[in-house]
């Protein structure tokens, strides 16, 4: 059975699981104060499912990529912002971890899509 909608994507479920994860932390103090880091991390991290929800509903292969490749960027970002939330005390040792760990397993998931679609190109 293929893929009917984009919630069937593990690219998808991972970039949404690392959103879902993301919004929590950053609903509590200190976190909730830091109003601008709060926003940036929350958007990158909704940006990654955004766009390859987007990129989806597109049908072709070579836009499924290029929102593909937005998307990866955003994963980058959101790590980014994960490495400053923790340097901050924000988000405990073993949260960051996890959630990194998410971050990695959420990008390879969207490599190998990615590559896929690429392979339809050709």
């Amino acid at each position: 059975m293929g893929v009917r909608r984009f919630e069937d994507l593990v690219a998808w479920q991972l970039a949404f699981e690392l959103q879902r994860r993301v919004f929590a932390f950053t609903a509590i103090r200190p976190v909730w104060d830091d109003v601008k880091y709060r926003d940036q991390i929350r958007d990158s991290s909704a940006s990654a499912a955004r766009n390859t929800a987007e990129g989806f509903g597109r049908f072709r292969p070579r836009e499924f990529a290029r929102f593909l490749e937005i998307a990866h960027g955003s994963l980058d970002e959101t790590r980014n912002h994960l490495h400053d939330g923790h340097r901050r005390s924000y988000i405990e040792t073993l949260d960051y971890n996890e959630m990194v760990r998410l971050n990695f397993r959420a990008l390879a998931a969207n490599t190998a899509l990615l590559r896929y679609l690429k392979q339809c190109k050709a």
